[in-house]
């Protein structure tokens, strides 16, 4: 399949979809596409987190820098973060990071008062900004349960009586590629979407028992057998690894040619996890207006040549070259 092209004429088709979890198909274009599009929901779709810590009282058993570095892994809810403007970038405050353009204030205050452990979350902090605040991760199944509270948060320290914790916090926009708490992505992967196909002569000359013990040499469910007709069957492709341990297995039995597998080289299957930070869904929208503005600087940028190589040093003073 080397040197094949395809038609870079993408089709989405959305297999399951939550807050938190999207799993959708990628038809008619290459790896090329495929891997950029993961690549830029990781590392490149911004996100908002603590980015400054300015500690006033800090009289628990985590020092300051731990502390600040737990508070910057905090997700938070980010769905604001594409119109937000990058500190760096940002005229209002100078790139000083504190404007309401490009940054989001938190406090925290807390003192332990009694002789129970108390546990210090991110339900404690205090936004500037309704629209972000810490992820809630509450569980309904850890709801049901008495022992567990279902509105602790994200623990960042315990507090013994008498031990107490003041801060300021700024939260800043970034991405990914710089830190890897702003990150929106827990996981992105990407399959090729297999093609398997059983050579029904050669499987009919195998034995019931050499039948079962080809479907189970696949270490993940992909083949099945019906006891009664005897027949193989493909019944979940997807949950094939590309482990060639049916092709061995068909090889060491002298029956060679049983199965084909293929990867459709124009066809694959995502699996996005989220933090938290955006739901699932605006992860992939992101990723997909950020690839976009990419292949459009590509192409300014190649129009920038052309200019160059007609109008030579005129065009390059044009542009302040």
């Amino acid at each position: 399949m080397e040197g094949v092209s395809y038609a870079r004429m993408p089709r989405v088709k959305i297999r399951e979809l939550k807050d938190d979890y999207a799993k959708f198909e990628l038809r008619d274009t290459d790896a090329s596409i495929a891997n950029a599009l993961r690549r830029v929901m990781i590392a490149e779709v911004p996100t908002i987190a603590i980015d400054l810590v300015e500690i006033e009282t800090n009289s628990s058993v985590l020092n300051d820098e731990f502390l600040a570095h737990r508070l910057g892994l905090i997700p938070l809810t980010s769905e604001r973060a594409m119109s937000m403007r990058f500190s760096r970038d940002c005229d209002a405050c100078d790139g000083d990071g504190q404007c309401e353009f490009c940054s989001v204030e938190f406090h925290l205050r807390v003192k332990c008062m009694t002789d129970q452990t108390l546990d210090v979350t991110s339900k404690d902090l205090i936004s500037s900004d309704h629209t972000v605040t810490p992820v809630d991760f509450n569980d309904s199944s850890l709801i049901q349960s008495s022992d567990v509270n279902p509105n602790r948060g994200i623990i960042i320290v315990k507090l013994r009586r008498g031990q107490e914790l003041k801060l300021r916090a700024i939260a800043r926009k970034g991405i990914g590629k710089d830190h890897a708490k702003w990150s929106p992505a827990a996981t992105v992967t990407f399959m090729y979407e297999p093609e398997i196909h059983i050579n029904e002569d050669l499987m009919e000359s195998l034995t019931l028992e050499e039948k079962k013990e080809w479907v189970e040499s696949s270490p993940t469910h992909v083949f099945d057998i019906d006891i009664v007709t005897q027949q193989v069957s493909v019944v979940d492709p997807e949950a094939y690894t590309y482990d060639d341990e049916v092709i061995k297995k068909a090889e060491a039995m002298g029956k060679p040619g049983l199965v084909e597998i293929n990867a459709k080289q124009d066809s694959f299957i995502f699996t996005v996890e989220s933090t938290g930070a955006v739901k699932a869904s605006q992860l992939v929208l992101n990723a997909i207006e950020i690839l976009k503005t990419k292949l459009d600087a590509v192409r300014l940028s190649e129009d920038t040549v052309e200019a160059d190589d007609q109008f030579g040093e005129l065009g390059a003073h044009l542009r302040g070259g």
